[in-house]
């Protein structure tokens, strides 16, 4: 099965931003291990600080691949323009969070991609995307 995993903005500042909020370790270090985590997955990793990129990989890869997992960062909370692509592919696409939105500043509360992804998973840390893989991996999901 082949997976994408997309990140949205400052998420490649991973294990040098907010160390306390996101940890110490890259996201490079860390996709390597959740590559060996599922080995018969086909797992590939996208990162973008700009909007239209996230959409352009969105649109790329969700008819061709298996499950896709979003990070979007700040974008969860105001775009409307990668909620619209979710909701236009066929691919089902799981939202994930390093840090639980909740228990953050109050604009982080609400999820504009939510209604469109068929989860979402927060507050796990880095964890949160081998959560994600194992669901998509392991389950039979339907957008």
């Amino acid at each position: 099965m082949k997976i994408m995993v997309i990140n949205g903005p400052n998420l490649n500042l991973l294990g040098k931003r907010e160390p306390a909020v996101y940890g110490h370790s890259s996201f490079g270090d860390y996709f390597v291990r959740l590559q060996e985590m599922f080995p018969l997955g086909e797992l590939s990793y996208f990162q973008s600080n700009h909007e239209g990129d996230i959409i352009d990989k969105l649109h790329e890869t969700g008819f061709d691949y298996d499950g896709i997992v979003l990070n979007a960062g700040a974008y969860t909370h105001t775009s409307i323009a990668i909620l619209d692509a979710i909701k236009a592919i066929a691919t089902p696409v799981v939202e994930v969070h390093i840090s639980n939105i909740h228990s953050r500043e109050e604009f982080r509360h609400q999820s504009l991609i939510a209604p469109a992804c068929v989860g979402s998973i927060a507050g796990f840390g880095l964890d949160s995307y081998r959560l994600a893989v194992d669901y998509l991996l392991n389950k039979t999901v339907d957008k």
